[in-house]
């Protein structure tokens, strides 16, 4: 037995070195016998390398409680900053900040919005007594995100859209007595861009918020209600008022038992573009803690992987997109979509860029802008004191809430056909992601970052996603944007639609 064992051993061990002999002459060369993979094979390697659970791990760590929810000014929004910092750093790209730094600076004062908040209503009955409502914080009313701290009650008054402006014939205040009282203003202005762009255009220095609110303390109120229930920190503070974003049940409540409602006075302004200002015979009651820091200092993140080709690498290719948010209200606005999904994007399509080793002619210039909803005041700074000649810029790629949907929308697109049918051919090679162009005059009040870069002629489009089902409550600028309401697959395609289509732009 012991002899059996001792001589089928050697057999079956030859056999195992045959069968490996066999097998090693088979394998393929080895990676240092290989010749080394083409560019467009090692571009599609990168792609197919970009995550959506990469991608979506970013949008986790932004939106941390560590962050604060992202305001500009603030040590979240800086470590915030940092942490992308270290990724681009890692990834190799160059800093192309101040004094060869990683941030351009700029003024940015901000407020914080703290615990303590209220807003009611009392209204006084025909035979004595009063009734107080009080309205529930986030369901009904947001504290105004620049508003003074402190507490006032005061009788409420309506002036329509808050404007005041001779040349136009039109004036909300007129003949109304609103020192020491509160005043219930509409956003925006009585018309829109469309038909008559021209007429709207000296309709639209009063569309902004900060103009309302400085046009409602100089004419003597200690409060303003704000129809418009998201908190948005995009408006200057004014010392001495109290301002209180409110939904519209809070409108309706205030125009009860009046001979219009709310929304037969607003059609009436918007149908004659005349005054429907009126007082309302209700009595209000807001109180905003809040801490006002004038001294506050903004950043945007910039970053620069140099060109290849002597003749354009002068010449840039932008990805951009915000990395602020809300901060706190006086709870965590966790900006996820808006916009914890731009950057994650973008992070993601740089490191592929990196990792392609594909060489690209023209350079690519990154931008985390910061001080997006404090009025896209970081934007605003850049464009005013470039990092390179503006019109160096070959295009400029905006990311802007594309963390949920089933489809991408171009802004801009339209206006700039070469920018989109890069991004198309990008899809229809690799993707195929349901992808539209649609045309962005930008005429109105500027809400995205991509707004100064097209005023200043530089070829730009923004990009968002749309098509996700619908949630049971609200989610923009609220504390309802988490990660959790994500959709990562279209992020991922994104990244990867970004990244083919920068690569081309470089290269084209």
């Amino acid at each position: 037995m012991s002899r059996n064992r001792i001589t089928t051993r050697p057999l079956a061990f030859l056999s195992l070195l045959a069968v490996a002999a066999a097998a090693l002459g088979a394998q393929p060369p080895t990676r240092a016998a290989q010749a080394p993979a083409s560019a467009p094979d090692r571009l599609v390697a990168a792609m197919h390398g970009i995550s959506s659970n990469v991608i979506l791990d970013y949008v986790k760590e932004l939106t941390a409680e560590k962050y604060g929810g992202r305001l500009t000014g603030t040590a979240g929004y800086d470590a915030a900053a940092a942490w992308t910092v270290d990724l681009l750093r890692g990834w190799g790209y160059q800093p192309m900040g101040d004094q060869g730094s990683w941030y351009q600076k700029f003024p940015n004062p901000y407020t914080l919005v703290l615990p303590g908040t209220e807003l009611s209503l009392q209204v006084q009955q025909a035979g004595g007594g009063t009734i107080v409502k009080s309205y529930v914080w986030e369901k009904e009313f947001y504290q105004g995100s620049t508003s003074d701290s402190g507490r006032v009650t005061a009788e409420a008054v309506y002036v329509g859209y808050g404007v005041t402006a001779p040349e136009l014939g039109y004036d909300d205040y007129a003949g109304m007595d609103v020192k020491g009282k509160i005043v219930v203003v509409e956003p925006e202005a009585p018309m829109g861009p469309m038909p008559d762009t021209t007429l709207f255009k000296k309709w639209r220095p009063y569309s902004f918020h900060s103009y309302k609110i400085e046009n409602a303390a100089k004419h003597g109120a200690i409060g303003m209600v704000y129809d418009y229930h998201i908190a948005n920190p995009n408006a200057r503070f004014v010392k001495g008022l109290i301002l209180t974003y409110v939904s519209g049940a809070v409108l309706d409540d205030l125009f009860a038992g009046l001979p219009m409602t709310h929304r037969q006075t607003l059609d009436q302004i918007r149908q004659t573009l005349k005054p429907a200002s009126r007082v309302l015979g209700k009595t209000m009651t807001l109180a905003n803690n809040t801490q006002h820091h004038p001294e506050g200092i903004g950043a945007n993140v910039i970053g620069v992987l140099p060109g290849s080709d002597p003749a354009l690498k002068d010449e840039y290719i932008v990805l951009g997109a915000h990395l602020d948010h809300l901060g706190y209200n006086h709870e965590l606005m966790p900006g996820a979509h808006d916009n914890a999904s731009g950057v994650a994007v973008l992070l993601a399509a740089a490191e592929a860029i990196t990792k392609a080793k594909v060489p690209m002619k023209r350079s690519v210039l990154l931008l985390l802008f910061g001080a997006e909803e404090q009025g896209v005041a970081g934007s605003e700074y850049y464009v005013a004191h470039p990092v390179v000649p503006n019109a160096k810029i070959t295009a400029f790629l905006n990311l802007e809430s594309v963390g949920r949907g089933e489809r991408i929308g171009v802004s801009s697109g339209v206006e700039y056909p070469a920018i989109y049918q890069a991004m198309e051919r990008a899809d229809n090679q690799y993707v195929h992601r349901a992808m539209g162009a649609y045309s962005n005059l930008n005429l109105a009040r500027p809400r995205q970052d991509a707004a100064h870069f097209l005023w200043a002629k530089i070829p730009t489009v923004s990009i968002g996603t749309s098509g996700a089902p619908p949630l049971p409550y609200a989610s923009y600028h609220t504390t309802k944007d988490t990660w959790q309401i994500m959709t990562p697959e279209v992020m991922e395609d994104l990244a990867r639609i970004t990244f083919v289509a920068t690569v081309d732009l470089a290269n084209r």
